[in-house]
C-alpha cells in the first residue's frame, strides 16, 4: 500500500512537498499583503528570504509562485543562479518568456521591438559584453524598461507578475549585482499614470513582486553595495526552524481522516499515523524542514501497511540519521571560527546560564563586548540563536547535535 510512487514526503530542495509545514507568516504576507496591494496599484517592496541550508527557502517561494499561477498571475520559472554565472543573462531570458505571456512580441510598436531585441542580446551575451560594447543604455535600463512594459500589460489584464531569483549569494560580480538590484528596484518603485472612473488620473505602482532567495551572506553584500537603497526597496526575512506545533499540525491529516493514496486495485486507501508516531517524528526532526521531509519519507518506507507507528518512525530515522548529522555539520561547517567557538561554548552551558558574559568567557573572548557582534550575527543574520535572557538556540537541531547524542537513536 505504501510505496515510492505514493510517498508524499520529499526532501528535495526545490520541490514543494505535499506535506507542507509552517511558514504561515510568509504565505500570509503574499496572500494578504503583497498581492492585494500590488493588484490595487499600491507600492510594496520586494522580498528577500534568506537562511542557512535546509530551511526550505526555495520551496517556500515555489509554493507562493504555484498559488500565484493557479490564480492567473504571471510567474517566471525559478531563476537559479549557479556560481560564476551571469545573472543578467538568466534574468533577461526569464523576462523575455514573461514578455511572451504578456503578448508584447505580437505588438507592432517600434520601440517595443527595439527593446525586445536589446534584451535578447543580453540573454544571449550577458552583462559583461553589453557593458563592454557601450553602445546604448546599460543592461539595467533595458531590463527595467522591459519590466515596466510587462507591468503595464499586467495592469490591463488585472494580473500580478512574480519574479523569483534563487541562490542569489552566488552573484559574485559586483557590476552584475549592481545592475540586477537597480533594474529590479527601479521597476518595483516605478509609478505610472492610469485612468480611474470619473475621468480621474491617478498614480499607481506596477504589479510586480520580486522574491530573492539565498544564503544569509547575500544581505551583507547587497546591503554594503547599495546601502540604504537596498533596504528601502527590499524587505528581508531570515528563516529559522519551524515550531513543533506547526509540524504537528502538518501531520494531523495522517491522524484523521488519513492520507489518501491509490491502492493496488484501482481504488483509494487511507494511510494513518498514530499520535505517538507524530510526536516521535516531530521530536526527531527538531524543527528542520529538510529533516521533517527526510524523517517522513523514511517512516513511510519502513513498512507497507496502512498505519505508521512510532516504531516505524524510529526505524526509518535510523536509516536517515547519518544524513541528519551531515545536515547539521554543513550548517556548522559554513561558520567562521569565532561563530563556531561561540556556539560550542553556549552548548556547554546549562540553558539557564547562557548569558553573553558566561558564553564569552568560556569561548575565550577578551570581554563580553567583544562577543557582541558575533552573537548578533548568529541571531539576526544566521537565525541560529536567540539573544534573549538567557540566550537560546533557534536552530534546535544544532543545539541537539552539540549537547546530546542526537541524531543517534537506540
Amino acid at each position: 500500500m505504501r510505496s515510492a510512487v505514493n510517498n508524499p514526503f520529499n526532501p528535495g530542495s526545490d520541490i514543494v512537498p505535499a506535506v507542507w509545514a509552517g511558514r504561515t507568516a510568509q504565505l500570509s504576507d503574499w496572500r494578504d499583503v503583497l498581492r492585494p496591494r500590488l493588484a490595487r496599484g499600491l507600492p510594496e517592496r520586494g522580498r528577500t528570504i534568506l537562511g542557512e541550508p535546509g530551511l526550505g527557502k526555495s520551496a517556500l517561494v515555489r509554493k507562493i509562485a504555484t498559488e500565484a499561477a493557479a490564480d492567473g498571475d504571471w510567474v517566471t520559472s525559478q531563476v537559479r543562479v549557479p556560481l560564476g554565472s551571469d545573472p543578467l543573462k538568466l534574468v533577461a531570458d526569464a523576462l523575455l518568456k514573461l514578455a511572451h505571456v504578456a503578448g508584447l512580441p505580437a505588438r507592432r510598436e517600434k520601440h517595443l521591438k527595439d527593446l525586445l531585441g536589446r534584451v535578447e542580446s543580453i540573454a544571449a551575451s550577458g552583462v559583461s559584453l553589453a557593458l563592454r560594447e557601450g553602445d546604448g543604455p546599460d543592461p539595467h535600463v533595458m531590463l527595467t524598461d522591459l519590466l515596466i512594459e510587462i507591468g503595464r500589460a499586467a495592469v490591463k489584464e488585472e494580473a500580478v507578475c512574480l519574479i523569483h531569483i534563487d541562490e542569489v549569494q552566488n552573484i559574485t560580480d559586483e557590476r552584475a549585482l549592481s545592475q540586477l538590484l537597480i533594474a529590479l528596484g527601479d521597476a518595483i518603485t516605478h509609478r505610472l499614470i492610469i485612468a480611474a472612473p470619473g475621468d480621474v488620473r491617478i498614480e499607481a505602482s506596477l504589479p510586480i513582486a520580486v522574491y530573492l532567495t539565498g544564503l544569509p551572506e547575500f544581505e551583507d553584500r547587497a546591503g554594503a553595495h547599495k546601502g540604504a537603497t537596498f533596504a528601502r526597496r527590499f524587505a528581508t526575512t531570515v528563516l529559522a526552524a519551524i515550531d513543533d506545533d506547526d509540524l504537528t499540525l502538518a501531520l494531523q491529516e495522517f491522524v484523521t481522516p488519513g492520507w489518501v493514496v491509490a491502492d493496488d486495485r484501482g481504488g483509494v486507501a487511507s494511510i494513518r499515523m498514530t499520535q505517538e508516531a507524530v510526536a516521535a517524528l516531530v521530536d526527531l526532526c527538531r524543527g528542520e524542514p529538510f529533516l521533517f521531509q527526510v524523517a517522513g519519507q523514511q517512516a513511510w518506507y519502513a513498512a507497507d501497511d496502512a498505519l505508521i507507528t512510532a516504531d516505524q518512525v524510529t526505524a526509518g530515522w535510523r536509516v536517515a540519521q547519518r544524513e541528519a548529522a551531515a545536515h547539521v555539520e554543513r550548517i556548522l561547517g559554513r561558520l567562521p571560527q569565532r561563530e563556531r567557538d561561540f556556539l560550542e561554548a553556549m552548548a556547554q552551558l546549562p540553558p539557564t546560564d547562557r548569558t553573553l558574559t558566561r558564553i564569552a568567557d568560556l569561548a575565550g573572548f577578551p570581554a563580553a563586548a567583544g562577543a557582541g557582534p558575533t552573537s548578533q550575527r548568529l541571531d539576526t543574520v544566521r537565525g541560529i540563536i536567540g539573544r534573549g535572557k538567557p540566550y537560546s538556540f533557534r536552530r534546535r537541531a544544532v543545539e541537539a547535535y552539540l549537547t546530546s547524542d542526537w541524531p543517534t537513536v537506540t
